[in-house]
């Protein structure tokens, strides 16, 4: 196991010509012994599925919706003149430009005139377009990546570092394999010892990524293929170091890099929108005994911060985060006894690809604290007034913020966390605390979520002595 895999985040990725001097080479020289995954270039995954944030119409959501049929092809145009422009920042050389070019605008063409097949086919009644959208959602996804790994090739070799483009998003391929298929077929005659192979995100197969993984298909990616090669270790490369708090919250120099943490931490992350690694990708290394490593692309004489199955050797609060969140919350006087409720609510949750991230219930009420848009949730909500036309049902903005660590056990988190945010001038709404104390929640108002970090992570991170931040970050 003499080999790395590593993965740039899309952010890191529109920085690519500032990574060829630190990331890429060393005294000048090319760094062997690496794969690299490599994600789209940031916001063009937006620009071609939809806003990740915001929910803004990209390619996909244009041509699932379309009325008139004409309006994907303007996001289409405009995904492609930001592809352009982005790669016509990183890269120097007209002749590698002229390359990226004739690439992506291939590469979009042909996924427009596969788009009007479809549609023409579509418009005879023994075919339908639903059936189908979940093919178009990774055939567009999987432009972005190989756009990326493409340019990465191209700005690497004109470095002098022999890298290698290794599309895995099935352009024009014949037949269908399986992800470890896919990757071993396309890693065959790969020898990093003599070469830097550039990796798409994306990976075309019969599974399915983003049927089950959505956007985070590329970290899905990365691990397996960490998985199947043996790798020494597993590096994912962001914009900033897995740190205590985020330094614009609490300040560069209250904030510190993590250092060292467990799998653990990493899924209490993810549920609360922080993802270090997608939880599923997680899994996949752990199985395979390949330990983690989070660092900054921008500071890299930095080890970052390591994530492995270790557990603590004392007690500490680790990190504070959190999210804003809508509390659903179901009344009725005469639940106590009955059984069903949660199930109810759990399956029209899940109906509606509704995210919970906590709950809590007594003997006549059961509250979940979910992750989505009151549009949604009006929709659910609906639902159950049909099921129960004696319940109250209602929907509230709030917020969760999380103290984690790998043993909270001893530290009082709860009462010492109360406290603090009493003393603060303002209350908590809720607060709970479960048994294996690798977190401790507290609910507060819709708007007091930043406040709540700060006076959180003051109160119960240790000072950060001397272990600042880089000012990267």
């Amino acid at each position: 196991m003499t080999h790395t895999v590593e993965k740039i985040g899309g952010t890191s990725m529109s920085r690519l010509d500032e990574l060829c001097d630190t990331l890429f080479l060393e005294a000048g020289s090319p760094r062997y012994g690496r794969m690299f995954v490599v994600s789209a270039f940031g916001g063009i995954t937006n620009l071609l599925l939809e806003h990740k944030k915001t929910g803004d119409a990209g390619v996909y959501s244009a041509f699932s919706n379309a009325d008139d049929g004409h309006g994907w092809h303007d996001a289409l145009s405009r995904a492609l003149d930001a592809m352009i422009a982005v790669h016509e920042k990183v890269l120097d050389h007209p002749g590698d430009i002229a390359q990226a070019t004739a690439f992506v605008q291939d590469r979009i063409e042909g996924a427009r005139s596969c788009l009007i097949d479809l549609q023409r086919l579509c418009s005879y009644g023994h075919f339908r377009l639903d059936t189908h959208l979940m093919q178009i959602r990774e055939l567009l996804s999987g432009l972005g990546e190989a756009h990326s790994a493409f340019v990465a090739t191209l700005i690497l070799r004109r470095i002098g570092i022999n890298a290698r483009f290794v599309d895995l998003s099935g352009w024009r391929d014949e037949g269908e394999v399986n992800l470890d298929t896919r990757i071993l077929g396309a890693m065959a005659n790969v020898d990093p010892s003599t070469e830097l192979p550039i990796i798409t995100g994306y990976a075309q197969c019969a599974e399915g990524l983003m049927r089950e993984f959505d956007r985070g298909y590329s970290e899905v990616t990365f691990s397996r293929l960490a998985a199947l090669t043996g790798a020494r270790e597993a590096i994912i490369h962001k914009e900033f170091h897995l740190s205590s708090a985020d330094p614009r919250l609490v300040g560069a120099d209250e904030a510190k890099k993590i250092g060292h943490t467990n799998y653990d931490v990493a899924d209490q992350l993810s549920n609360m929108g922080m993802e270090a690694i997608h939880p599923k990708a997680a899994k996949t290394l752990r199985q395979a005994d390949v330990p983690l490593r989070v660092v900054n692309a921008f500071d890299p004489g930095d080890p970052g911060t390591l994530i492995d199955d270790q557990p603590a050797k004392t007690s500490a609060a680790e990190i504070v985060t959190g999210l804003d969140v809508i509390a659903l919350e179901l009344f009725e006087q005469d639940m106590v006894g009955v059984k069903g409720y949660d199930a109810a609510i759990l399956e029209s949750l899940t109906r509606h690809d509704v995210r919970i991230v906590s709950k809590t219930s007594n003997a006549n009420t059961i509250t979940h604290y979910v992750d989505s848009s009151l549009k949604v949730l009006r929709r659910v909500e609906k639902e159950l007034e049909r099921l129960y036309p004696a319940a109250s049902i209602t929907s509230r903005k709030l917020a969760i913020a999380s103290v984690i660590g790998r043993d909270l056990s001893g530290l009082s988190i709860l009462s010492r966390g109360l406290l603090a945010i009493a003393e603060a001038g303002f209350e908590a709404v809720g607060a709970s605390q479960g048994p294996r104390s690798v977190d401790v929640q507290f609910v507060v108002e819709n708007g007091a979520l930043d406040k709540t970090i700060a006076v959180l992570h003051n109160a119960l991170i240790p000072p950060a002595q001397n272990r600042t931040l880089s000012a990267a970050a």
